[in-house]
């Protein structure tokens, strides 16, 4: 079974935008919140541990994760839609542990480095999802050469862009500095290799026809579970040490909890970027995020007011350069031959699991589930326990002692809403978020 362009444009009739088009907008708008997500972990700089720092996160990615699926389709929807595809929830656990040490490791990079050298280092995790499509999935099996020549010269991009901004991070003329920034420098290209695999469970969910939302409720125990135990064995001397930085730092709890929840809006645009675009042409769009990273780190914390103009050229020229290989990638618009390649990865994955073609092929599309169950009272009590926890939370925050741009953060934050509007409507219309 083939998907024609035929089909395409009559799909783009009957609905007013295609998939190829919404996974663009999702992918975008994952940029956005995403390179929002990382700007609380600058409070590494107060003093708190990476491990701490991480933890805290994750303890407000597994807040979030569990309030919007809740929201948008109900705890029924979701459960139901787990037991269906039980095969699976092996894969998002290991997705989620995958997550959680490449977040423990961008706090590592951003100490050592800072956020607009690290973001478009780790966001070389492109490269490991494009191979990992090309190998696992048939991506880019059967298109033009245009197709691929796109794709080739977009990651030769993203490639040299990594090592001109590697080099710009290495200035400063000591050999402790070098040193800290060499350790900075390996700890985001272990980022990007943990995050470019994890898209390997996202793939294989979503050709067996499971729905985002699901998906990210099982993940977020792998990775709530692997950084309690990074905070146990690595943290220091334990969770004990973790926790004791935590609970005499109670003012910014809010803000890494908030930066965790940040991180699960873009993630969900990216999962939905990655369904429909696939992951040779999501994730690098979504990678974007490195633009955004760069805004924050430079607009908001001035991280490159004491740069000198040579180094503050080299950053900029890597930004433009992996933004034009991420596009280059990303404007590659899947042909006939090639939607036949993934129709056929589909179909191996329904024959392993015992799962229907058609009704996979379905949710593949975005044609099917589109109702929600119906709320029962423990859906209720899920989102006003998350906001409990925010509010709580809220109440004893203070401002860090960090000098920032509020100019900035504020336009940042309205481009953000902004980019949530336009994201959200265009998968309701489309897809009723499935």
């Amino acid at each position: 079974m083939t998907t024609s362009f035929s089909g395409h444009n009559s799909d783009q009739k009957r609905h007013g935008i295609s998939l190829h088009q919404l996974g663009v907008i999702t992918g975008l708008t994952a940029g956005v919140w995403l390179g929002a997500a990382e700007a609380p972990t600058k409070l590494v700089d107060t003093g708190l541990s990476p491990f701490a720092i991480s933890l805290c996160m994750v303890a407000g990615v597994f807040t979030a994760r569990w309030t919007f699926p809740t929201l948008l389709k109900g705890t029924g929807f979701v459960l139901a839609d787990l037991r269906s595809k039980k095969h699976l929830i092996v894969w998002a656990l290991l997705a989620g542990a995958l997550w959680a040490v490449a977040n423990t490791l961008t706090v590592f990079a951003i100490r050592d480095v800072g956020l607009a050298i690290a973001f478009p280092l780790w966001n070389a995790n492109a490269l490991i999802g494009l191979f990992w499509a090309r190998v696992l999935f048939r991506e880019l099996q059967g298109a033009r050469a245009s197709v691929v020549l796109r794709v080739v010269l977009g990651s030769l991009a993203i490639i040299a862009a990594a090592i001109l901004l590697g080099f710009a991070s290495m200035h400063g003329g000591d050999t402790a500095h070098a040193h800290r920034a060499f350790q900075g420098i390996l700890a985001a290209f272990g980022a990007s290799l943990m995050w470019g695999t994890m898209y390997v469970p996202y793939r294989k969910a979503y050709l067996s026809g499971m729905n985002p939302l699901s998906f990210i409720t099982a993940f977020t125990v792998g990775e709530l579970v692997t950084m309690l135990i990074l905070a146990m064995t690595l943290g220091g001397n334990g969770t004990r040490t973790v926790f004791d930085e935590l609970r005499h730092a109670p003012g910014v709890l809010f803000w890494l909890f908030l930066g965790g929840f940040v991180w699960v809006v873009g993630d969900l645009f990216q999962q939905y970027a990655a369904k429909y675009l696939g992951i040779g042409r999501g994730i690098p769009l979504s990678n974007t995020n490195q633009l955004w990273g760069l805004a924050w780190g430079a607009l908001v914390f001035g991280e490159l007011a004491n740069s000198d103009r040579a180094h503050i050229l080299m950053v900029l020229a890597g930004s433009v350069v992996m933004i034009a290989g991420a596009a280059l990638i990303s404007s590659a618009a899947a042909t006939g031959k090639e939607q036949s390649s993934r129709n056929q990865a589909l179909l191996r994955e329904c024959d392993r699991y015992g799962l229907n073609y058609r009704m996979t092929l379905a949710n593949m599309d975005g044609e099917a589930d589109r109702a929600g169950s119906q709320r029962r009272w423990w859906d209720y009590a899920i989102v006003f326990a998350a906001a409990a926890v925010f509010v709580y939370l809220g109440k004893h925050a203070h401002i860090p002692a960090l000098r920032m741009n509020y100019a900035w953060m504020l336009a940042l934050g309205c481009l953000l809403l902004l980019s949530l509007v336009a994201g959200t409507i265009a998968l309701w219309r489309r897809t009723s978020f499935t």
